[in-house]
C-alpha cells in the first residue's frame, strides 16, 4: 500500500499532552503491542518483557541549554536556538542556529546573548544562521543558555525540567531535544536489567529541533528529512553481533537509537562509525538490525509516526494509538511509552 501524509494524522485531546514529568521516572504506563494484542502495563515492568541475553541500546546524547534571548547591534530583539555545534576548538567555535527576529541579522554583525557575551553572524545555511562564539561553546551554553523544551510544553524550563529532561545516562552534549524513551529509566531499573543478564550498549545521535516538525507534503517522497549527527562505536557493533549470534533481541530505546542503528546498517549489516543521517523511514522499509523498540507516543503527521508504523505495522500502530487515547495515556516527551516488535520483515514478505 502507498501511504500519504493524511494516513498518519489523528485527533488527540489536548488534555493528553503531558506538560510535566511524573515524580518517578519509572511510574509511566507502558502499552505493550504484542502482535495484535494490546496489553496495559507499568513501565517498571519492562524488565519482565526482556530476557537474559537481550541487548538494550541507548542514545547517550545530552541536551544542550541551547535557547537564548539576545539583542542585535541595531537594538532589535532576537530569539535563538542552537541547532548544532559545528566546531569548538582554538581556531573556530561555530554553531548553526535558528533565529527569530523582525529583521534577519546581517553577516558580520554582532548579537549580544543573555546580556553576557557577543557572537558574530556568519553565512546563512538554508534556514539556519552560522554564529561564531568567543570561547568554549559548551561552557557558554551551560552557563547562560536555557533548556529548550518542546513547543507543545507550555511552561519555561525550571530546575525540575533541567533534571528530568535529561536521561540518567547522558554524557555526550549536542542535542536540542531529549531522546525521550530513555527518560523512563532510572539507575535502579538499569541495574535490575543488568542483574537479570540484559546487556546495555550506547550510540550517540544528537537530536535536532526538526524532530518536532510535522511533514507538510502529502506525497511523502517530496519530504526533505532533517539531518542529524550520529556515531555507533565498535563496542556497540560487537555487542549487537554477539547478541544476535546468541539468539537474543536487539532492543532500541527510542527512535533516535533506532535511527542511529539503522543508519549504520544501510550496507546490510551494522557498521561502526560517525556520519550525518537523513534516513527517512516509512512503511515498506525493512529493518536490518533492531528487533524491538521502546518509544513514546508521537505527534500526528510526524516522521516518527511513520517510523513506528513501518516497524510494528501501520494497522497495529493505528489500533494502539486509538487504544491509548481511549485509555487516556499521556502523550509526547513527558508521556507514557510503548513496546513494539519488528514486523517489517513479515509485512514485506
Amino acid at each position: 500500500m502507498r501511504y500519504s501524509l493524511s494516513d498518519f494524522d489523528f485527533e488527540l485531546p489536548e488534555a493528553l499532552i503531558a506538560q510535566t514529568p511524573l515524580p518517578d521516572r519509572t511510574a509511566s504506563r507502558l502499552l505493550h503491542v504484542d502482535g495484535d494484542t494490546l496489553v496495559d502495563r507499568h513501565f517498571a515492568d519492562i524488565i519482565d518483557q526482556l530476557n537474559a541475553g537481550d541487548l538494550l541500546v541507548f542514545n547517550d546524547t545530552r541536551v544542550l541549554k541551547a535557547r537564548f534571548f539576545g539583542v542585535k547591534e541595531s537594538g532589535g530583539k532576537i530569539q535563538m536556538l542552537v541547532e548544532r555545534v559545528l566546531s569548538n576548538n582554538d581556531k573556530e567555535r561555530s554553531v548553526l542556529a535558528q533565529m527569530r527576529a523582525s529583521k534577519s541579522p546581517l553577516p558580520g554583525s554582532k548579537i549580544r546573548l543573555a546580556d553576557s557575551f557577543d557572537v558574530v553572524v556568519g553565512e546563512r545555511v538554508g534556514e539556519f544562521f552560522t554564529l561564531y562564539f568567543p570561547s568554549d561553546i559548551f561552557t557558554l551554553l551551560e552557563t547562560y543558555g536555557r533548556l529548550p523544551l518542546p513547543p507543545y510544553i507550555e511552561h519555561d524550563a525550571d530546575d525540575f525540567d533541567e533534571q528530568r529532561y535529561q536521561t540518567v545516562y547522558n554524557r555526550v552534549p549536542g542535542a536540542v531535544a531529549a531522546p525521550t524513551a530513555g527518560l523512563h529509566f532510572d539507575e535502579a531499573l538499569l541495574q535490575r536489567c543488568q542483574d537479570k543478564g540484559i546487556k546495555l550498549a550506547y550510540v550517540t545521535l544528537h537530536v535536532g529541533a526538526g524532530t518536532f516538525q510535522p511533514v507538510r507534503t502529502e506525497n511523502l517522497a517530496d519530504h526533505q528529512m532533517h539531518s542529524e549527527w550520529y556515531t555507533v562505536p565498535d563496542e556497540t557493533v560487537a555487542a549487537v553481533q554477539a547478541t544476535k549470534a546468541a539468539g537474543g533481541k536487539v532492543v532500541a530505546v527510542g527512535t533516535t537509537s533506532m535511527r542511529a542503528l539503522e543508519s549504520a546498517s544501510q550496507t546490510g549489516s551494522l557498521q561502526a562509525g560517525s556520519d550525518d543521517t537523513r534516513l527517512f523511514i516509512t512503511p515498506g522499509y525493512v529493518f536490518k538490525t533492531v528487533d524491538r523498540l521502546i518509544t513514546n507516543f508521537h505527534l500526528p503527521k510526524s516522521t516518527l509516526m511513520m517510523l513506528v508504523s513501518a516497524f510494528a505495522g501501520y494497522d497495529r500502530v493505528r489500533a494502539a494509538y486509538a487504544h491509548a487515547i481511549t485509555q487516556q495515556y499521556r502523550f509526547f516527551s513527558y508521556g507514557d511509552a510503548m513496546l513494539l516488535t519488528n514486523s517489517s520483515r513479515e509485512d514485506h514478505a
